[in-house]
């Protein structure tokens, strides 16, 4: 279910007004339900036969952004319609998946691969891929043309990751759409594909919620008869026949092939008495609609011997269904009417292909970007397809940094002066720039912004981290302190009070040794008192310490128990600092860690024999939050081997990326816990 804008508010209430339910005799969910005593039978058998088949999808998909893949974990739902382990689920549950998990019935889990996926109608095709192959208990299709309004129906699936779950209700209307006078923003679009263009969905008031997506609509005969997709107070099922064409054609070819004519109709308008034929409303540039002579405002009365009858919007899939299923390369003929003249004309289909193709992160450049299909092309208003389009840009980053900046919806066309024609060519180029280099290689790269072109210098590669250095090491108080602040003093009876209050002294160390303890006052150093009596005197013992060499020793005067005692302490060497420790940035799992600093080990109260790398950052979407690794956690271990610092860090996980180990396991610290966490990183990408 993805549906977001701000008109569907308004749609869900209207459809809820008009939805023909059965709530009042509590049909709502099967568990706990009043079912009519002569339905419990039909209801028991139609779960037991889909049950076997019905499985939880858990799919990691990717999503681009600010200039980089970003990788999310969502849930769907799906059935087995093959004993080979084919199931059918939702384009958007599992059109984007890099990792897809299925539990059965049993909670088994399989993995499972994309075989192919369909946009426009939003269903996807997977396979499970057992350990040892296998026979896969399956549910059937029914036919979803013989669904009749008030016909009692079972959502079947995982709302909000719960397997196994049932709702009951009935059908609403085998033919919603989406109203066209809610305007061409409030559409349901997935990858640019129009999918209420094709499918007429079956609203049914079964319950659905997040996670139903891709679950099978069931008959009381245990046939799936639709796919749920959405819910907007109705619940909306794509129908089965169409599903199950898609699935076949998905299972025989990987892709669903259509043919496309570049001609764009409409309802035949109201105020005209005849009812036949279709208005075209635009023909495209260059397409077969225009070679074939059809120009806008004609009434299209047939195609390939077909009527075309459309005046209500209902009516719409049945002539796109029609219109996208012509024999590609092969001639047939049209039967239009132009002002009260009819003639024929002869139209030769081409393959439609996909609108936007798959998304790609180039890390080098900083940007996400996407090959140019011939139909966004023509969106964008070009007149080729070569080049690379740029969707999103890192800020901060190569490209978002270049004068001019590149941007979302630029075309990248050279670089170094070298075309730039397709995604792949971008990578291989880039590869060849960057390869052995420790340093962002310039480049001049040219692009066009709309009918503008650029140039623009790029510093193209991924910056390595540099060892931060050691900053001057000093003498050191191995103590925290606070200012002993005027109103402190007043508080305490002892306005004349200056110095600093101990709030901690580090364990092991010459001040502990010494005897200072926590809640001690300092009022002086070698006998000169101290006259810190605010937050703006904060540095004024740090500084004094450091006037003295490392290993010299220091008379404190200390109040204790409001008794003065004097304490001899040795100064100690300032440990490094938390920036100057060692960094490693992963940029496969895409998290950074450091050494520990003894600041680490003295806030986690760690004793001196604890090793690891420290996690200071992990990125949003990224294989490490996944595999929820927490910024804050001490990696000790990564597949059983011990890690003591960031360069046992490195050297384990370039054996995991050497060796495309399919699961990562890490042992981490987190507080008082220790946790093993799983990382399923997909290394086909």
């Amino acid at each position: 279910m993805i549906l977001s804008h701000r008109c569907l508010a308004a749609f869900s209430r209207l459809l809820s007004a008009f939805a023909v339910g059965v709530g009042g005799f509590g049909f709502h969910t099967v568990e706990g339900a009043a079912i009519p005593d002569n339905l419990r039978p039909a209801v028991d058998a139609a779960i037991q036969k889909v049950r076997p088949a019905l499985v939880r999808i858990r799919v990691v998909s990717a999503a681009f952004g600010e200039g980089r893949e970003i990788r999310m974990q969502t849930v769907g739902s799906g059935a087995i319609i093959t004993p080979e382990g084919h199931l059918i689920t939702n384009h958007h549950v599992a059109g984007h998946g890099r990792r897809m998990f299925c539990t059965l019935w049993n909670r088994e889990e399989i993995e499972a691969e994309l075989v192919g996926t369909d946009a426009l109608t939003d269903i996807s095709v997977l396979k499970l891929k057992p350990v040892e192959p296998r026979v896969f208990a399956t549910a059937g299709f029914g036919d979803s043309a013989q669904l009749r309004v008030g016909d009692p129906v079972l959502a079947m699936g995982s709302p909000m990751a719960l397997s196994q779950s049932v709702t009951l209700g009935i059908i609403s209307n085998t033919e919603m759409i989406m109203p066209r006078f809610y305007g061409p923003s409030s559409r349901f679009r997935l990858d640019g594909e129009d999918v209420g263009g094709l499918v007429r969905w079956i609203g049914h008031d079964a319950a659905i919620y997040g996670g139903n997506s891709g679950g099978p609509l069931v008959n009381l005969r245990g046939e799936i008869v639709g796919i749920n997709e959405i819910s907007f107070g109705l619940g909306g099922a794509i129908p089965g026949n169409l599903a199950r064409s898609v699935a076949e054609e998905l299972m025989a070819r990987g892709k669903v092939r259509r043919s496309w004519l570049g001609v764009e109709v409409q309802p035949l308008f109201k105020h005209w008495r005849e009812d036949k034929g279709v208005v075209v409303s635009g023909v495209l540039k260059d397409s077969p609609a225009e070679r074939a002579g059809l120009r806008t405002g004609d009434v299209l009365l047939s195609l390939a011997g077909t009527d075309t009858n459309v005046r209500y919007d209902e009516q719409m899939p049945e002539f796109m269904a029609l219109a996208s299923g012509l024999p590609i390369g092969k001639e047939v003929k049209a039967v239009a009417r132009r002002e009260g003249k009819e003639f024929t004309v002869g139209l030769t289909a081409v393959e439609r292909g996909e609108i936007y193709p798959r998304q790609h992160e180039i890390k080098q450049w900083g940007m996400t970007v996407r090959n140019l299909s011939p139909l966004l092309a023509r969106e964008l208003k070009r007149s080729s397809t070569d080049g690379v389009l740029v969707t999103s840009v890192r800020p901060g980053g190569p490209a978002g940094e270049a004068k001019p900046s590149l941007g979302p919806g630029n075309v990248l066309l050279e670089v170094n002066g070298k075309p730039v024609n397709s995604v792949e060519a971008l990578v291989e180029l880039t590869r060849t720039l960057t390869e052995n280099q420790h340093e962002p290689v310039p480049v001049v790269a040219t692009f066009e912004r709309k009918a503008s072109r650029y140039l623009a210098v790029v510093k193209v590669g991924v910056q390595e981290l540099r060892d931060p250095g050691l900053e001057v090491t000093k003498a050191w108080l191995p103590v925290e302190t606070q200012v002993i602040s005027r109103e402190i003093a007043r508080q305490l009876g002892q306005p004349a009070l200056r110095g600093f209050y101990l709030t901690r002294v580090y364990p092991g160390t010459t001040a502990e040794q010494a005897g200072l303890k926590a809640g001690d006052f300092i009022v002086a150093l070698d006998g000169d008192k101290l006259t810190a009596a605010g937050g703006e005197h904060a540095d004024e013992l740090s500084a004094l310490i450091r006037q003295y060499d490392v290993g010299a020793k220091v008379e404190l005067t200390v109040l204790r128990d409001l008794q003065e005692r004097k304490v001899e302490v040795e100064l100690a060497r300032s440990p490094r600092l938390q920036r100057e420790m060692k960094k490693y940035r992963n940029d496969d799992f895409e998290f950074t860690a450091r050494d520990v600093s003894f600041f680490d080990t003295a806030e986690e109260q760690w004793s001196k024999e604890q090793r690891g790398a420290l996690v200071e950052e992990v990125k949003s979407g990224s294989w490490a939050e996944l595999g929820s690794l927490y910024a804050g956690d001490l990696i000790v271990e990564v597949a059983g081997q011990p890690v003591d610092n960031v360069e046992a860090l490195r050297s384990r996980m370039d054996q995991i990326v050497a060796n495309r180990q399919p699961v990562v396991v890490m042992k981490v610290l987190r507080g008082i816990h220790t946790v093993f966490l799983e990382m399923e990183p997909d290394w086909k990408n």
